[in-house]
């Protein structure tokens, strides 16, 4: 394996990671915050209480910690690749959220919302054939 395949595999292992770890992320943030309940700020006792209930949450947790091994895969990607080819190949994040919102938090998604999801799967299939560096390192 040459250091550029290495590099491409490398990149796509941690895309692949991004992708999972972002929505799980976000999904279970979600959840965790619908548990807690709605923010009260004419009261500040409700401030302190709902901030006490998010931080002794498991989910709210479990999804700030997914989110920020999102961020690390992110950050290293961008290491390896452009800009211009980690964003648009991270997008298939959004149909994976949409995914999960519909099937575990029970959110409606509209058909028109489930066409521009699509749209965006489309354009990661479009960004996947292109290659994911193309500057040169300094």
């Amino acid at each position: 394996m040459t250091s550029s395949q290495g590099l491409h595999l490398k990149t796509y292992v941690f895309l692949l990671f991004m992708v999972t770890f972002g929505p799980l992320g976000d999904v279970l943030l979600a959840g965790g915050m619908k548990k807690v309940g709605a923010l009260n700020l004419q009261d500040p006792a409700s401030v302190f209480h709902f901030f006490a209930r998010a931080f002794a949450s498991g989910t709210v947790w479990l999804g700030v910690i997914l989110l920020l091994a999102f961020f690390i895969s992110y950050t290293l990607v961008l290491s390896w690749a452009d800009l211009s080819f980690v964003q648009p190949a991270s997008s298939l994040s959004y149909v994976i959220v949409a995914l999960l919102g519909h099937f575990f938090l029970h959110e409606v998604v509209s058909p028109v919302r489930w066409a521009g999801i699509a749209l965006l799967g489309l354009g990661v299939l479009i960004v996947g054939y292109t290659p994911p560096r193309t500057t040169e390192r300094v």
